[in-house]
């Protein structure tokens, strides 16, 4: 499935990209809003494009392999965003994107158990491989506090299977925002008991025991807001957004602007409260007073913009 992102037409307006600046893309994933943000910038503006999963990084060259003279792409987590600055002396910023959603390849291609409609192992790491400890993100107050306890290799799987119920039920009530939580997790622990849960359809048939049948056949999947937790917890993602998010604003140039996609109520929240206490500072001012959502006919054409809210700010 091609990937398609979302509210661009939103992104290029509040980003106003013009020739010859230069952006971060700190979740560049298939390339999307990076490859519309370089048709906007040349001949010299520059693209920075940041993730965390390595076969991402192989995907973009390909795609933006017409592009290559203007982007530099870093395998990483946009968390380390002013190491990453550094070491590739990037220079003046003039706009920072984070698009804090799935890629339709990740849910597709990547084998890693993000979707609930495939039989995969439950790992749900962005990237795969050992974490270095020293790197690290510490632990933040976050709406997800257990989150914080991320360990090298931690997976989705290892969430499953080894966690105390508790800790399991609070991951998906605080993070997923899942109201029946303590039954899905009851029954998890239950279940580990005689055999270990490996897989993402042994998952599946776990929650869909755990709730009502009229939630099983609501709009969204029954397993929507379990798996949306567990990705969250694996790769930290409500700390890692916390702390880029003062970060981005320091490293950008005056007269720059960030733009942020969130798809969950927890990060919309984070980000909403962060330009509010930042625009009252006069850090920053806030350019969307409420999030910019999608036209119903791009929902109609890809549904994954439904969820899809847009915040962005200007830095005076």
């Amino acid at each position: 499935m091609a990937h398609i992102p979302v509210l661009t037409k939103e992104v290029l307006e509040y980003l106003n990209p013009k020739e010859n600046e230069n952006f971060v893309d700190c979740t560049v994933g298939q390339a999307g809003h990076a490859k519309l943000i370089l048709e906007k910038t040349g001949p010299l503006g520059k693209v920075l494009g940041i993730d965390a999963d390595p076969e991402q990084i192989e995907n973009c060259k390909e795609l933006l392999k017409d592009f290559k003279d203007r982007l530099i792409l870093a395998n990483d987590s946009y968390a380390n965003l002013p190491e990453i600055l550094k070491k590739e002396n990037f220079g003046k910023i003039d706009g920072i994107l984070l698009d804090l959603g799935v890629s339709s390849w990740q849910l597709e291609e990547s084998k890693k158990g993000f979707s609930f409609l495939k039989d995969e192992p439950l790992d749900m790491r962005y990237d795969s491989e050992t974490l270095n400890p020293k790197t690290q993100i510490p632990k933040l107050k976050s709406p997800c506090p257990e989150a914080g306890r991320q360990t090298p290799n931690l997976t989705a799987e290892k969430i499953i299977n080894e966690w105390p119920e508790k800790e399991m039920e609070k991951i998906l009530r605080e993070c997923g925002e899942e109201k029946f939580s303590k039954k899905i997790a009851k029954n998890i622990a239950e279940e580990r008991k005689t055999k270990k849960i490996k897989s993402t359809l042994q998952l599946v048939k776990i929650i869909e025991r755990s709730v009502p049948k009229s939630y099983q056949y609501a709009k969204i999947h029954c397993a929507t807001r379990t798996f949306q937790a567990l990705r969250i917890a694996v790769n930290d993602e409500l700390n890692n957004l916390t702390k880029v998010l003062p970060e981005a604003i320091s490293v950008l140039s005056s007269g720059g602007r960030i733009a942020i996609i969130s798809f969950h109520s927890l990060e919309d929240r984070i980000v909403k409260n962060f330009f509010k206490n930042k625009e009252n500072q006069q850090v920053l001012k806030i350019l969307t007073k409420k999030p910019v959502i999608g036209s119903s006919e791009e929902i109609d054409a890809n549904p994954r913009a439904r969820s899809a809210k847009l915040r962005a700010a200007i830095k005076p």
